[in-house]
């Protein structure tokens, strides 16, 4: 395998891994731990699909790892007032 085939590994396994946790009431969908979780396999996965220049997984995981950084900084942002 490689470099490519093992990033997508380890990002897909974050993915279905918190996915999992969060079915079986493990981790509540609205936590940091979960955000973070796909927050970093969706941008491993993504780094894999630029690696092997598909597109269309590309676009998906670029998204799932925006939306998820969003995510985790309003998180934040309403744990940690700056008033």
């Amino acid at each position: 395998m490689e470099l490519a085939d093992w990033t997508g590994f380890a990002g897909v396994s974050i993915l279905l891994v918190a996915f999992l946790l969060n079915l079986g009431k493990k981790l509540p969908e609205n936590g940091l731990l979960y955000i973070g979780l796909n927050l970093l396999g969706a941008a491993l996965a993504c780094m894999a699909s630029v690696m092997i220049h598909y597109t269309p997984f590309i676009i998906l995981e670029a998204a799932w790892t925006i939306v998820s950084l969003a995510t985790m900084i309003r998180l934040l942002m309403r744990n940690h007032p700056t008033n």
